[in-house]
């Protein structure tokens, strides 16, 4: 067996360290083997494994394609791993998805250890404020719509995370599915922005044009000593972040939103007079 060496520092992750220890935690899992008894197969200790897969140490791809091997890991699972164990962790990376990314690792590993999540949406709700009516007519389907509030719910459930949402009113404009999907859509954004740790903020349609309005981003920050971490969606993609350099390049964005965006009761306001309109078509 193994023995991990006491005194050696613990290596600070990064998201790319993380999503890849949580693939191997999910294909673990599928395989229904225990932490002692993974590392007892790979003549591990249990550090080493737990290690890995929360991020603070790597092994060699020798070593990860023995372990998916014990796992029975599909084909399709062991390709993308293994694509990940090969790449140069240089703070940028990009993970592409069959048009809705709500199971991404890299999502959920980062989401679930975030304190803060601060989104900007120009055109649409974000993925995390989506009514199940709205989600399904985003994602076109029951199932990833599932997934998608699934993901909701296990947000709400950490208790600690502080989320701001800042969403341009062009967003409110855009009849997604009917006008009473838009209606209740607008309803819960109201009710959300009532929440614990939940701000809803609405971009109005009279501000000046700005770059940091062009384009959405979202921003997770950590207990320390996690690095911050962005990401942008793209129709079949997902680029993330945590290369200071361009993770300040985010925050500078949502410090400017912050300053253009109405207050909790003004945007509460917003969302009520476009809801009435709603309602009046539906």
């Amino acid at each position: 067996m193994e023995i991990e060496e006491k005194q050696k520092p613990v290596r600070l992750s990064s998201a790319h360290s993380r999503e890849l220890g949580e693939e191997l935690r999910r294909a673990r899992r599928r395989a229904r083997m225990s932490s002692e008894a993974s590392a007892e197969a790979m003549q591990w200790s249990v550090g080493k494994l737990s290690k890995l897969e929360t991020g603070h140490r790597g092994t060699s791809q020798w070593d990860i394609a023995c372990l998916l091997g014990r796992y029975g890991a599909d084909k399709a699972a062991r390709e993308r791993v293994m694509i990940m164990a090969a790449e140069l962790d240089t703070g940028n990376f990009l993970r592409m998805h069959n048009g809705v990314p709500d199971d991404l690792a890299a999502l959920s590993v980062h989401e679930r250890q975030a304190r803060g999540i601060a989104v900007y949406e120009p055109l649409t709700i974000p993925a995390l404020a989506q009514t199940e009516d709205y989600a399904l007519a985003m994602t076109g389907g029951p199932n990833p719509a599932g997934i998608r509030m699934r993901r909701q719910r296990e947000l709400r459930m950490l208790g600690s995370l502080e989320t701001v949402f800042y969403i341009h009113e062009a967003a409110l404009g855009q009849t997604v599915d009917t006008p009473r999907v838009m209606r209740d859509q607008l309803l819960h954004l109201t009710l959300m922005g009532s929440w614990p740790k939940t701000q809803v903020r609405i971009i109005p349609q009279t501000s000046h044009f700005h770059p940091a309005l062009r384009g959405p981003a979202t921003l997770m920050t950590f207990a320390g000593p996690l690095q911050p971490l962005a990401y942008v969606e793209t129709d079949t993609g997902v680029v993330f972040h945590d290369d200071p350099h361009v993770v300040a390049v985010y925050q500078h964005k949502m410090q400017y939103l912050d300053t253009v965006a109405l207050d909790g009761e003004e945007s509460r306001r917003t969302l009520a007079r476009w809801a009435s309109a709603y309602a009046q078509a539906a």
